[in-house]
């Protein structure tokens, strides 16, 4: 009589082996990931993505370059427009009915045809009665001279909560011109790229004459700025160090054909300010053609200048403004973002680009 038992017990291991096979089985996995492109050679920017994976139901595309949000294909198919030259990581995701997924990442070098920088403008001469070229930068050659200038990276919001991340590769010298890319791509953990550059500890300077010339970039959120802070930075900081700001401009709503001036020092522990702003008539943008931006900068004033038009003064003799007394040096960055010019809308076009045909001092 034991033998029925034993039957019994020998039925309900294979059932509950026979259910834990069904279980298993029931969680697919994806596998045998590959991920071809074609680059278009016209110089669009357009990319096609074609990915393929066993027991795959579903691609999901993260191109880059822009949101992070991605583009999602079930038949493995997907394109893109890149919108500036450079070198993107690509992240395509196979997921299966069970949504487990793979991944793989590709590497894909762009080449876009961009407008051709304008030569209409302003200019100024390279010399002065009574005055010696003290240093220039004439942005020859094909890359920038790191002898003079640091690429300052990284992507704090630098205090004002901006919103790009500043890479070396967003900086390029060609033709004669220093250029800075603004980008909309995922860089860290922001969704726009730029540059910053400044002559800190190399390149420093104390009156004279400054003549920047320079074609901005234009649209809600950008903010070009050429500017100039005391080298006592590090030792003392900001803003009892000094600051000199020749060119800023904030973009969208009828602004980007302002320029603005402003001079920044500490006042009895406190921050204070003196600026003005200068805009263009009849409606035209900075970003139309190059302008020269300049102050004159002696030991008793500071005037500054549109296209050789003086638009304010400050008289630096009291003693709460002696941190404009003192060396400078150079910063040129494109921020995104920020407490003046606030966010970039559905109105930005990205790529956005500040050319720089020269800076020259004289003394």
């Amino acid at each position: 009589m034991k033998i029925p038992k034993i039957l019994s017990i020998l039925q309900i291991l294979v059932i509950f082996s026979s259910c834990k096979g069904n279980d298993s089985q029931a969680k697919v996995t994806p596998s045998n990931l590959t991920v071809e492109t074609t680059i278009s050679i016209d110089g669009s920017g357009l990319v096609t993505f074609y990915a393929a994976a066993d027991k795959a139901v579903n691609f999901s595309f993260y191109f880059g370059e822009g949101a992070n949000n991605p583009a999602s294909s079930a038949d493995g198919t997907a394109t893109h427009t890149y919108t500036s030259s450079g070198t993107y990581s690509a992240k395509i995701l196979a997921s299966s009915i069970d949504n487990i997924s793979i991944d793989k990442t590709v590497s894909i070098t762009i080449q876009v045809n961009e407008p051709p920088i304008p030569t209409a403008g302003y200019t100024t001469p390279d010399h002065y009665t009574g005055m010696t070229l003290a240093w220039q930068d004439e942005f020859n050659g094909d890359h920038l001279n790191t002898g003079d200038w640091n690429y300052e990276t990284g992507g704090s919001g630098w205090g004002n909560h901006e919103l790009e991340f500043y890479t070396e590769q967003n900086t390029s010298v060609q033709d004669g011109y220093l250029i800075i890319h603004a980008k909309q791509e995922s860089f860290g953990d922001k969704l726009y790229t730029s540059s910053r550059l400044t002559t800190q500890g190399k390149k420093s300077f104390q009156y004279g004459r400054i003549d920047i010339r320079a074609l901005v970039p234009k649209g809600q959120g950008l903010w070009p700025a050429l500017w100039a802070m005391g080298s006592s930075i590090s030792t003392v900081g900001w803003p009892k160090c000094g600051e000199i700001d020749i060119m800023e401009m904030i973009g969208g709503g009828g602004k980007d054909s302002v320029v603005y001036g402003t001079a920044h020092w500490d006042n009895a522990g406190t921050h204070a300010s003196f600026g003005g702003h200068k805009g263009l008539p009849d409606g035209h943008l900075l970003g139309d053609q190059f302008h020269v931006f300049s102050i004159v900068w002696t030991a008793t004033a500071i005037t500054w200048y549109l296209d050789d038009l003086p638009y304010q003064t400050i008289d630096i003799r009291p003693d709460e403004l002696s941190e404009l007394r003192q060396p400078f040096f150079f910063l040129f960055n494109v921020a995104v973002g920020g407490d003046w010019p606030g966010n970039p809308d559905a109105t930005t076009v990205f790529p956005q680009r500040m050319v720089v045909d020269y800076v020259r001092v004289f003394q």
